[in-house]
């Protein structure tokens, strides 16, 4: 498919296309590991890699929405084949290779990371779709950046600057996410489903699908009666858990303290939701590394001095675009009292 959109380079040696002045064989080797994505049998994923506003993105489907955006802007065409290449591969075949189970384990799932100050090895709390977080989160930036480039109208922009205008931006009081105009990481949900909500996603995936089957001749897959309904119940999955549900950051992921004792399960019916304030820390965290102090200090400061077994909210949301798992979903909190087994606590 990548040959069929962005054209027969992938069919070349890395002789024939490797300038030496740029990139040497070992480096392009490293390089081309790096980017290939993989779920080793132990559920440690590869190719992908952590961004500084705290989730993980693989590389590949990022640089085929790139590719496929420069290849557009210079040919002075639209950016052909950019959903397939990003998001509609993974998404179609992950919901047809999961048809016999419910829509909701048809994507995802995330994983931690062993150290966020030193990433090197990214395990997935469940076993694995064929559409990670990771895959989707980079199929979003690849969609994303590649409309960007793209754009023959914009101004032409270093693809560094690029780079770094959208992961590595800089947030401050006076100026928080309202205040950004610009593409940037995590607005990714809301940016990705302005581009593709108007569309029609189930034609657009069944058409990536069509084009799988016939480039590997398998036709026949398309007899199947069930495609469209996995596809339909996919897609509509993948709209609330993407696109309606905010982007949520693990406790691995901010460095959450084990919780002492067992925990107690929270029990349905959950009628109420109970916001809160933090008094301390006062002032908005608005990046990754911030936000994730202000949780182990408030965490510490539960379980330490007030005797707590964990931090005491459901969710913390920060002012970095990012919800704060504390005690999560599924867990009785400490944040309301008297109230706690009634609803979620989120400051």
């Amino acid at each position: 498919m990548t040959i069929h959109f962005l054209g027969p380079s992938y069919n070349l040696s890395v002789d024939e296309v490797l300038d030496t002045a740029i990139l040497n064989a070992s480096s392009f080797r490293f390089f081309d590991k790096a980017v290939h994505h993989i779920v080793t049998q132990s559920g440690e994923e590869r190719g992908v890699v952590l961004t500084p506003d705290g989730t993980t993105v693989a590389l590949s489907p990022l640089l085929l929405g790139i590719e496929s955006g420069l290849k557009a802007s210079t040919d002075g065409t639209p950016p052909a084949g950019i959903f397939p290449l990003t998001l509609g591969r993974r998404l179609g075949l992950s919901f047809l290779s999961l048809q016999e189970f419910p829509p909701s384990y048809r994507l995802g799932p995330n994983g931690c990371w062993d150290s966020v100050k030193h990433p090197k090895v990214f395990k997935l709390s469940k076993p694995a779709t064929l559409a990670t977080d990771a895959i989707i989160n980079g199929g979003m930036d690849g969609l994303i950046l590649g409309m960007d480039l793209s754009n023959h109208s914009a101004p032409q922009q270093a693809l560094s600057e690029l780079l770094k205008g959208y992961y590595n931006f800089t947030l401050h009081e006076m100026r928080g996410l309202d205040a950004v105009h610009t593409h940037i990481s995590p607005r990714r949900r809301e940016i990705s489903k302005s581009i593709l909500e108007p569309l029609d996603l189930y034609g657009l995936v069944m058409e990536t699908l069509n084009l799988i089957w016939k480039l590997e001749k398998t036709e026949w897959i398309a007899l199947d009666k069930g495609v469209e309904k996995a596809v339909k119940e996919g897609l509509q999955e993948f709209a609330h858990k993407y696109w309606d549900c905010p982007p949520i950051i693990s406790r691995c992921q901010w460095g959450a303290k084990p919780y002492r004792s067992t925990p107690m399960p929270l029990s349905l019916p959950v009628p109420f939701l109970y916001i809160h304030h933090t008094y301390e820390p006062s002032s908005p965290c608005l990046s990754f590394p911030r936000c994730s102090q202000d949780m182990r200090s408030m965490q510490h400061f539960h379980q330490v001095e007030r005797g707590w077994n964990d931090i005491g909210y459901s969710f913390v949301v920060g002012s970095d675009g990012y919800v704060y798992e504390g005690r999560g979903w599924n867990v009785l909190g400490a944040h309301t009292r008297g109230h706690n087994s009634l609803g979620y606590g989120v400051s």
